[in-house]
């Protein structure tokens, strides 16, 4: 009997060790699994830092680029502003060997000098204009590509600054239907982008060109290349005015058919590239023409 009950209590004991044990295993598995998610997460954090990281250096490469070539300008038009004060300072120094002058040859030296200062002061504002318009490039490249990369294979979406004006080459795949000149769903969020910051910017008239790979196209509704090159830029044109509103004064269409290649369509993956449809961003004219008059220069720079 006595054996009986001390099995019975051993029985027990070890049935409540056992309990405790698979609590504890319990916890802990539970707290192995908070770890693992918690590693995950860090893990993501870790990717967008690094994206965000990538994304900053290449902006800053960009930057550094663009201040390069303005460097450059700069010099150039320094150096053309020394030789205008040289060219002054000439006939400063030879109107004071002079005994001398007329009435009427004062008057002349006096218009000459009013136009060497002239001068001086335009190439000054024409230096501020350059530096002006570098500044508003750059900064739409920027806001382009930070609101136009999330989502977007990098080979659908190529931003450039290039002199004067910035622009955007979009794949023909991204926006529209194979063979086709008919914008697909996917184009309208790149679309709504692009007429948002282009409403933004009064400055700025919007061209729209499309290019094709040089594959013969004839059907009942596309004539040949140059027709569907046409076709596409004013479908992405009407979808900007009447889809997402953007002033119709401020919109071109045209088509540059199979030419003005990016490279030679020798591949499918060459030919692919050159079938792309190109956003230029256009200052207006007239505010360049204004800037060669000096009257009106004045006015624009600010």
């Amino acid at each position: 009997m006595r054996s009986i009950i001390t099995i019975t209590a051993l029985l027990t004991l070890l049935s409540l060790s056992s309990c405790v044990t698979k609590k504890k295993y319990q916890a802990l598995e539970s707290e192995l699994s908070k770890a693992k998610s918690d590693l995950l997460s860090c893990n993501e954090i870790k990717d967008k830092l690094t994206s965000r990281l990538s994304s900053c250096e290449n902006d800053l490469a960009m930057s550094r680029a663009n201040l390069g070539g303005k460097n450059d300008q700069y010099q150039q038009l320094q150096a053309q502003l020394k030789d205008c004060q040289e060219q002054r300072d000439k006939q400063l120094s030879a109107v004071g060997d002079l005994t001398v002058l007329s009435k009427g040859a004062n008057e002349n030296i006096g218009k000459t000098l009013a136009q060497l200062q002239d001068k001086d002061r335009y190439i000054q504002m024409l230096l501020a204009a350059k530096d002006k318009a570098d500044s508003i490039n750059l900064a739409l490249a920027v806001n382009l590509k930070g609101a136009l990369k999330e989502g977007l294979d990098d080979k659908d979406v190529d931003i450039k600054v290039d002199k004067t004006v910035v622009y955007i080459n979009l794949s023909d795949k991204m926006l529209y239907k194979s063979g086709s000149y008919t914008i697909t769903d996917k184009a309208g969020a790149v679309l709504s982008k692009i007429a948002s910051i282009a409403a933004s910017r009064p400055e700025v008239d919007v061209m729209v060109e499309g290019y094709t790979d040089n594959n013969k196209i004839k059907t009942n509704c596309i004539d040949d290349n140059w027709d569907l090159s046409v076709k596409r830029a004013t479908s992405v044109v009407r979808a900007l005015q009447n889809d997402y509103h953007l002033d119709p004064n401020k919109l071109i269409a045209a088509g540059r058919g199979e030419y003005n290649t990016l490279v030679p369509n020798d591949n499918p993956e060459d030919m692919a590239t050159n079938r792309r449809t190109r956003i230029i961003f256009l200052p207006r004219l007239n505010q360049f023409y204004d800037l060669l008059d000096p009257s009106k220069a004045s006015t624009k720079i600010k």
